[in-house]
């Protein structure tokens, strides 16, 4: 009798024990949400920039640079003379204002005042980053960003809301040479 309950027991060891089998998705639709978000974003991005387009169109008075990056500027004063840039590392003190692109004021450059920024080392809003790189001491430009180069998805958290595309005129005053801010 022992014997045999030793047998049963191992019997139900045996059949009771079954490997986990792997859940199942319900139904599969593989990278649907990322391809529904990149045609939104291309759709938004034609449109915003047949938005500048329209604007470039329009002003008979400038004459506008299509950036590397993807946004266009004009010079409002323009160094002839100097060649020098900032690069990484480099500091520089600028003041700008900010408003969207049917010139409704956002922030005025009184209300930012000037900014101190050390380039690429500092959070700052990607075109604007890459504006002052294309900028020499003196100069006033005026840049025209779409969404993505500018606060994108998400606004500032303050004034500017979502997907809103910008025109900032950037008064860059000074560059401080990496070189020369170490001891």
């Amino acid at each position: 009798m022992r014997i045999l309950l030793h047998i049963l027991c191992i019997v139900l060891l045996i059949c009771s024990c079954k490997t986990p089998e792997a859940r199942k998705p319900v139904s599969i639709k593989s990278g649907s949400f990322i391809t529904e978000s990149i045609n939104r974003n291309k759709k938004l991005a034609a449109k915003e920039e047949a938005l500048i387009q329209k604007i470039i169109k329009n002003d008979t008075l400038n004459t506008y640079i299509t950036s590397k990056g993807g946004f266009w500027y004009f010079y409002n004063k323009k160094d002839t003379t100097s060649s020098i840039t900032a690069k990484f590392g480099d500091f520089v003190s600028f003041n700008y204002d900010v408003k969207d692109l049917n010139n409704n004021v956002i922030y005025t450059q009184k209300e930012l005042d000037t900014i101190i920024y050390y380039i690429d080392k500092e959070e700052l809003f990607l075109g604007l980053r890459e504006g002052l790189k294309l900028m020499k001491e003196g100069e006033v430009v005026t840049f025209l960003f779409p969404s993505y180069q500018a606060y994108g998805y998400y606004g500032d958290d303050n004034k500017i809301g979502t997907n809103i595309p910008l025109k900032t005129e950037v008064t860059l005053n000074k560059i401080t040479k990496e070189s020369t801010t170490k001891n």
